[in-house]
Parts: structure tokens; C-alpha cells; sequence
């Protein structure tokens, strides 16, 4: 089981959004490499929470623990999917020397 099959799919939509934030903050000068998977991690909540909070009726302690946890996910899968990316270019890259 990949960890993308824990993501609820109506939240999927969160993965491209931030991995978009992530290349933005990766070019700006203010802010370090170190801190970008913790800053995605910090908008993949907030994304979330909006999501789950504006589609449920009742919004409690379920609700918050589910959009942290979504948050945090999709947060994880938009880091994991750009490292795979990258380190796949390293071995084309190396390949070809």
C-alpha cells in the first residue's frame, strides 16, 4: 500500500496545488530549502481544514484530526513525488557521463 491511497480523493487536488507552492518558495530567496517541506506541511493543513470544514456538516474533533492528518498526507506526497523526480533525473544525469 502506497501512501498516496491514504489520501481521500477529493483532497488529491491539494498534492499539484502544493508541489506548485513548493517550486515557488524553492525560487524565492527568503525563505530556506529546509524549511519548504514544513512550510507545505503548514498549507496542506489550512488546505484541508477549509476542505473538510466547508464540506461536512458538522465540523468537530473528527473533522480537525482528519484534515490535519489529510493535510500532512498530501503535504508528504507532494515532497515525496518532487524528491522521486529529482533524484530520477540524478540518474539519467549520471548515466549519461
Amino acid at each position: 500500500m502506497t501512501i498516496i491511497e491514504y489520501v481521500k480523493p477529493e483532497l488529491l487536488l491539494i498534492v499539484p496545488v502544493l508541489w506548485i507552492i513548493g517550486k515557488l518558495l524553492k525560487e524565492a530567496s527568503f525563505l530556506k530549502n529546509k524549511f519548504i517541506p514544513l512550510t507545505l506541511g503548514g498549507v496542506g493543513v489550512v488546505l484541508s481544514v477549509c476542505w473538510i470544514a466547508g464540506t461536512s456538516d458538522r465540523f468537530g474533533v473528527t473533522g480537525l484530526f482528519t484534515a490535519i492528518t489529510q493535510g500532512i498526507l498530501c503535504a508528504g506526497v507532494a515532497v515525496y513525488g518532487n524528491q522521486l523526480i529529482r533524484q530520477a533525473g540524478k540518474d539519467k544525469d549520471n548515466n549519461n557521463e
